[in-house]
Order: C-alpha cells, then structure tokens, then sequence
C-alpha cells in the first residue's frame, strides 16, 4: 500500500469526526472592566451563561490566578435552557491596574472556559 494511502487511512478519520459539542453558551461578556475601584474594598461580576444541553448542567471548577480573586459558584445544576450565573469577586489588596483570568470547567466540557477581569485600583 503506498504512503499517501497509509497517511490518508490513519488521517481522514479525525476530518469525520465531529467537534465536540458545546455545552453553554455565554449570555454576558466573558471581560468585566470594573473601572476604578478602592483598595480593600471587594467588587463582584456575575458572568451569566445558558445551558444548551437537554440535561441539568454543573459547574465542576472555577479556578483563578490568585488569592485577591474567587468564585463561589452554585453547585445546584442550571436546568436545560436555563440561565446560571458564576460570580467572580476581586478583592484589591495592592494598588495600580489589575487583569486578572479566571477558568471555568463545565461538566461535559474538556476545556476551560476563560473569564477576564480587570480595572484599577486606587488607595
């Protein structure tokens, strides 16, 4: 059997394969810019989303970049078609811009969803 026949029968399988299906859809912007904000004083964004499964949808992980930066996600599912919501609050403990990137791992998603904040903090 030639090379290019070899090449095309170990190859042709990953062009039929489907993309995975995407399990939610974001109803708000995934960047918050929360402006100008006080020093030790907490801020909180509420990225929403859509289930677009026929099947309540979880939220397995939230992870951040750092400590000044949290979520604390619902682990009651958002129902098929539903609106959940994953609130990300930043405390600023040092002055100056701030970005931050938060990651979101949906049950039945390999990749993180990425989330960004940022803003300025002022004394």
């Amino acid at each position: 059997m030639p090379l290019k026949s070899l090449l095309l029968l170990f190859i042709f399988p990953f062009f039929l394969s489907a993309p995975p299906e995407k399990v939610m859809d974001w109803r708000s912007p995934t960047d918050h810019e929360f402006g100008d904000i006080k020093q030790g004083v907490p801020v909180t964004f509420e990225f929403k989303f859509q289930n677009l499964t026929d099947t309540p949808l979880t939220i397995d992980a939230v992870r951040t970049t750092c400590g000044c930066t949290a979520s604390d996600w619902s682990e009651i599912p958002t129902e098929p078609n539903a609106t959940g919501s994953v609130p990300i609050t930043f405390d600023a403990r040092k002055t100056g811009y701030f970005y931050k990137k938060i990651k979101v791992f949906f049950h039945g998603q390999r990749k993180g969803e990425l989330l960004t904040i940022s803003g300025y903090v002022e004394p």
